[in-house]
């Protein structure tokens, strides 16, 4: 199902080919983590509900292949927070823009930002460095699923918090992200809305969960998890 809403996004020139093979990348590290989301994982997945909640203009980056992948969850957490959309591009032409904001707004997104942007990330050059005032660039918090890593590190060089949802945990994405999370975009964003409203109101809470998170630590987390998961195949696991 997930491949064949991608091809077709491809398709309609929604999503590129690179964006396949992106995906595909991805896939083989869930499979590597057992299709699942992991003890680190959700952990991550914790601190991100508590940044988001603790931002004074917290914004969702959406690129081809979230839009694809899961446009109702990036919808049903922007507006549970609320955050803003904003859709950000590598390869950026005008009909791929307006394209990917009428399919957002199709599925219930409101004020989907990107359209006319007026600043530039900086350190970035072409296209892909362009943003909005109101979205991005004035944006402290910043989730960014299925991200580049040369735009991770240019925005957590602005001084921004950056959210990564990125099932590599040695890319260079997860590397430089804030909160590194590597899990499948799906229960990502299923998993940070229930932290979101576990955490909500609970400021003692959220701060404590900021305070204690560690991207390495997490990092390591995760590929040790990876490393248990397939030394079980190896011998045989349950089954």
């Amino acid at each position: 199902m997930t491949r064949e809403r991608l091809a077709e996004m491809v398709q309609m020139g929604l999503v590129t080919p690179t964006g396949l093979i992106s995906h595909g990348r991805g896939e083989a590290y869930d499979y590597l983590m057992g299709e699942r989301s992991t003890e680190a994982a959700l952990e991550a997945e914790r601190a991100a509900a508590a940044y988001l909640l603790n931002a004074e203009n917290p914004v969702i980056c959406v690129n081809g292949n979230a839009a694809a992948l899961d446009p109702e969850g990036i919808i049903a957490l922007a507006k549970q927070i609320p955050a803003k959309i904003e859709v950000n591009l590598f390869h950026r032409t005008p009909e791929r823009m307006e394209g990917l904001i009428s399919y957002l707004e199709s599925k219930g997104a409101e004020h989907v930002l990107g359209r006319d942007p007026d600043r530039r990330i900086q350190g970035l050059e072409h296209d892909r460095a362009l943003c909005t005032s109101e979205g991005i660039y004035g944006s402290d918090v910043i989730l960014v699923p299925i991200e580049d890593g040369d735009r991770a590190e240019a925005l957590v060089a602005m001084g921004k918090k950056v959210i990564s949802i990125d099932l590599n945990p040695l890319s260079r994405t997860s590397k430089a992200a804030t909160v590194p999370v590597c899990d499948e975009i799906s229960r990502a964003l299923e998993n940070i809305s229930r932290f979101v409203e576990e955490l909500r109101g609970d400021r003692e809470t959220i701060i404590k969960t900021l305070d204690d998170f560690s991207n390495q630590d997490n990092r390591r987390r995760t590929i040790e998890g990876i490393c248990a998961f397939l030394m079980d195949g190896l011998d045989g696991g349950d089954d």
